[in-house]
């Protein structure tokens, strides 16, 4: 069984400044070809518009419709305590 890798993402909304954190996880196998990436936890106000293997393709969706890559607007979370 492979070792799911867990991360925190910022999201960012453009359109109308929604911010919130994500958690996601993707197989930490670099063997894989697909990491079977997931999006375990979204932001209130964010939306899952379409899941895929990888993250520059999962789509997100704000509450204002704006839609867009879960990767092209998510940046590093800063360590959180």
């Amino acid at each position: 069984m492979a070792i799911r890798d867990r991360f925190s993402k910022k999201l960012s909304c453009p359109q109308c400044g929604n911010a919130g954190f994500a958690e996601a996880s993707e197989i930490d196998d670099p063997t894989r070809k697909h990491p079977d990436f997931k999006v375990d936890q979204l932001p209130r106000g964010f939306g899952v518009q379409r899941a895929a293997n990888h993250q520059e393709s999962f789509m997100l969706k704000c509450e204002c419709g704006r839609k867009f890559p879960f990767r092209s607007l998510a940046e590093a979370a800063a360590e959180r305590r």
